[in-house]
């Protein structure tokens, strides 16, 4: 095992060696198609048909309700693209203004075809209200797409009420649970949603795979054409050897969720008030309690434009931790689209630095961490603490429960 310090898991997790093992029998002797009638086709269809059965389990889902994708991201586009081209109009989709890129770049390509797109504000700590959504609500919205937990700052959205509008007007919703998928429980039934998105490399499983949930009626067209796998909604040769590993992903991610949500919920809680108690200059992002269990976002007041220098100071010290999204790395030093759209100042949205736990992080490695962090810290020019940041009435006083 490496000695460095892995705390970026909302980018990636690392495979679970008994994801591997499952995995294994598939990457070498076990190779057949799945839509092939004979032995070696038979074995790899069961093989697919189980791990969609142990994904459904997860989310409270039914197996003829899971399609596989290549990733989250295709799941999304699938969502959104196949519920407006299903509904044979140009349509209009209502979402978050904190969304994945692939939300937000899915609705622009949408609104380059003539398909309204209407942007929900959010609130300092990250919630969409559901009055917010409400006001938007009428006969002509063809689906609503809200994530379950945010990517950057980690607040869990009110799912359950905004799904119960759309309801009242006969509204599809959709659901990004990317990020929650396998970190707090997701019940499609008691959450009402009728899509959800999945990606198993986010709950310890293989990369360049994910799934979509398609509640019974929901009426979608394909995006991906071809020998019509998937009940036709995603022809492609399945990806056995991954659909696999989703499957033992979500399979043992539901059997420990309750122990290793409140395991890592402690360890946050313990960095967050270490980080408080040693740094005066230092404040949370996000929802103080409504957020992922092991995902903790910050930033240091007046020390907002080192923050490129402290993750590499940190880096080089063994630690690896992000500055949010890792689909946005690219425009590292820029404000974060989604700090600004929550109220903070362009010189705020430049400095979070995320934190985000895994299943085999230990109270070791958070020490550790913490001291490395400290050192980072303090060799950054001395902060020039300013007013309070919006939303954020006393950083001092921010605390997660």
């Amino acid at each position: 095992m490496s000695s460095r310090i892995y705390f970026d898991h909302s980018a990636t997790t690392p495979l679970d060696p008994r994801v591997l093992e499952a995995m294994a029998p598939f990457l070498g002797g076990a190779y057949g198609n799945p839509s092939s009638l004979h032995q070696e086709g038979r074995v790899a269809r069961a093989a697919v048909d189980r791990a969609r059965a142990q994904v459904a389990t997860l989310i409270g889902a039914t197996q003829a309700e899971i399609i596989f994708t290549a990733s989250g991201t295709e799941a999304d586009n699938l969502a959104l693209i196949g519920a407006v081209r299903a509904s044979g109009k140009s349509g209009h989709v209502v979402t978050s203004a904190i969304e994945h890129a692939a939300i937000l770049e899915t609705c622009k390509f949408l609104a380059s075809g003539g398909t309204k797109i209407t942007h929900l504000p959010v609130d300092t700590e990250g919630l969409v209200r559901p009055d917010g959504l409400l006001r938007t609500l009428q006969s002509t919205v063809t689906v609503v797409s809200v994530m379950a937990a945010n990517n950057v700052v980690g607040t869990i959205q009110p799912i359950e009420e905004l799904a119960q509008l759309t309801k009242l007007h006969g509204v599809l919703f959709h659901t990004d649970a990317v990020q929650a998928g396998g970190k707090i429980p997701l019940d499609v039934n008691r959450l009402q949603v009728d899509l959800l998105s999945l990606s198993a490399h986010k709950l310890h499983g293989p990369k360049g795979v994910g799934a979509l949930y398609i509640r019974k009626g929901a009426q979608l067209s394909p995006i991906v054409f071809g020998g019509g796998q998937e009940r036709g909604l995603r022809s492609a040769t399945e990806n056995v050897t991954g659909i696999v590993g989703f499957g033992a992903a979500a399979e043992l991610a539901r059997k420990e969720l309750t122990e290793e949500a409140a395991r890592l919920a402690g360890l946050r809680e313990y960095i967050a008030a270490e980080i408080l108690r040693n740094f005066p200059q230092a404040y949370l992002f996000g929802h103080p309690t409504e957020r992922l269990p092991g995902h903790l976002s910050l930033g240091f007041r007046g020390q907002e434009r080192e923050v490129g220098k402290l993750l590499e100071a940190l880096d080089q010290a063994g630690a690896a931790v992000s500055a949010g999204s890792a689909c946005s790395a690219n425009h590292s030093g820029e404000p974060s689209s989604v700090l600004l759209a929550m109220g903070y100042d362009a010189e705020s949205a430049r400095g979070l630095i995320r934190i985000s736990l895994g299943r085999f992080n230990t109270q070791h490695e958070v020490d550790r961490f913490l001291d490395v962090l400290s050192s980072a810290v303090s060799a950054l020019p001395a902060a020039a603490v300013s007013a309070s940041l919006p939303g954020l009435a006393n950083p001092a006083e921010v605390a997660f429960a």
